[in-house]
């Protein structure tokens, strides 16, 4: 059995002993190595630090204060070199919590108020104490501000925004086992090992789960902007691969699955859908044809290509990033901007549409000094189609990572929107289970060697 299976097996193995813990943990017990004292360090412990701001109404936010305030979040990246052995830690002080018991429910229909005494406000305090949310000595009072920055605190780490009220999400979010949060470490955990990325002094990481992008340069995000990526039904890949240029004003080539679903059914509808939506119709030689003489029935692939003109109306918006990977999918502007509002951000057919795109594309070309943020929207401005060639290749990473633990020690959570953990998880245990007995058979034991 490989090292790697082991691990899982083995921080599978202290989740489960959870079960077996009667044990009620008093102390302060949190997510991070103890001290000998059982309490969480100091200089690693979310309560002794600043709670979030709350962010501002995004009704009235902009795409460059969106990304400002997503940066002010923190400045550490969530993948790096060191991020699978933090999550084995992380994995580790979780398996341990859950020995001694985990943390407790809160009931469902708690209520809390700012400033009002609560019949759960103590069991709320017990459980913000165990993840290392507030500190131990916190531990009784009403719903006063340090419960409640406690509470922003625990927010942000779970993406939810810092308002430090406890929203229906924050509840359930709260209200998820540590064996669930073990299982979500593990399972982050054995996709990075499956992963062979060559980080440089630059690179740009996608983490789909978070809808998130960051641009990273000597181990520091120093760029980060909210992301729209595929919906359920059509999610984003997980991929590593090389920016290789920024294309100004682009055309949109549509995928033959959408032309042959999305598009052909839009035509049975109304003809004049091309023509409004600024598309035309190429054969194989990328010479127009006729809508009119195309089946639009959508039983057979297309043999035909849809492409949309550059403008404002176009899909992409007025930036792509290209990226050549095996899935056909980059990064780009939309005309959309609007969804970059909402805290939900799976709505793409698979490509990840970025906020503030612009000044993204100015920190990938700002090697170059011909291209400046006022120069590229100078060009975008001219309306003209043009592909910018990167002087110097930029890595970007597409990776699925619903557990975390940062450099500070902050460890994360997102929801499994694909849910694919338990998909991983299961199809690891069948395979270290087939290992296993094939150790043990006289025909098989040479593959466990």
């Amino acid at each position: 059995m490989s090292t790697r299976h082991a691990v899982i097996i083995a921080m599978g193995l202290f989740a489960s002993a959870s079960a077996l813990a009667q044990t009620e943990t008093t102390g302060q017990a949190g997510p991070k190595p103890a001290t000998s004292g059982g309490t969480v360090p100091a200089a690693a412990n979310p309560a002794h630090a600043a709670a979030p701001k709350t962010a501002a109404s995004t009704s009235a936010s902009t795409p460059e204060s969106r990304s400002a305030a997503a940066l002010a979040m923190t400045h550490e990246p969530t993948y790096d070199e060191g991020s699978a052995q933090r999550i084995k830690d992380a994995a580790l002080s979780y398996s341990d919590l859950a020995v001694r018991g985990g943390w407790p429910t809160i009931p469902a229909d708690a209520k809390f108020a700012l400033g009002v005494q609560g019949a759960s406000d103590e069991l709320l305090r017990q459980r913000l104490i165990i993840s290392g949310d507030l500190s131990a000595d916190k531990a009784s009072g009403a719903f006063d501000q340090d419960l409640a920055d406690a509470v922003k605190r625990f927010q942000a780490r779970h993406g939810l925004a810092p308002t430090g009220m406890m929203t229906p999400r924050t509840l359930a979010a709260m209200n998820v086992s540590v064996q669930k949060r073990i299982r979500q470490l593990e399972a982050s955990l054995q996709r990075l090992e499956n992963m062979n990325f060559g980080f440089g002094q630059r690179y740009v990481v996608v983490n789909i789960p978070a809808a998130f992008a960051e641009a990273v340069e000597n181990d520091v995000v120093v760029r980060r902007y909210r992301v729209i990526v595929g919906k359920t039904e059509r999610p984003s890949p997980t991929l590593t691969a090389q920016i290789t240029s920024v294309v100004l004003n682009p055309t949109w080539t549509v995928p033959s699955s959408i032309a042959k679903t999305e598009i052909s059914a839009h035509m049975r509808k109304d003809p004049t859908y091309l023509s409004r939506m600024h598309m035309e119709v190429l054969d194989a030689h990328d010479d127009p044809i006729d809508p009119h003489s195309v089946d639009w029935s959508g039983t057979h692939t297309p043999n035909f290509t849809v492409r949309q003109h550059n403008g404002t109306f176009n899909a992409l918006g007025a930036v792509k990033i290209d990226m050549p990977n095996a899935y056909s999918v980059y990064m780009h502007d939309t005309n959309q901007r609007n969804l970059f509002s909402d805290d939900y951000r799976f709505d793409s057919h698979g490509c990840s549409r970025v906020d503030n795109v612009r000044d993204l594309a100015a920190w990938l070309l700002k090697d170059q000094p011909k291209w400046s943020r006022a120069a590229i929207d100078a060009e975008i401005a001219s309306g003209q189609h043009l592909d910018v060639a990167m002087a110097r290749k930029v890595p970007v990473a597409w990776i699925y990572l619903t557990g975390w633990m940062t450099k500070d020690q902050t460890v994360q959570f997102r929801s499994d929107v694909y849910n694919q953990d338990e998909q991983l998880l299961e199809a690891t245990a069948e395979e270290a289970a087939f290992f296993s007995n094939a150790g043990s058979h006289p025909l098989t034991a040479h593959m466990t060697r």
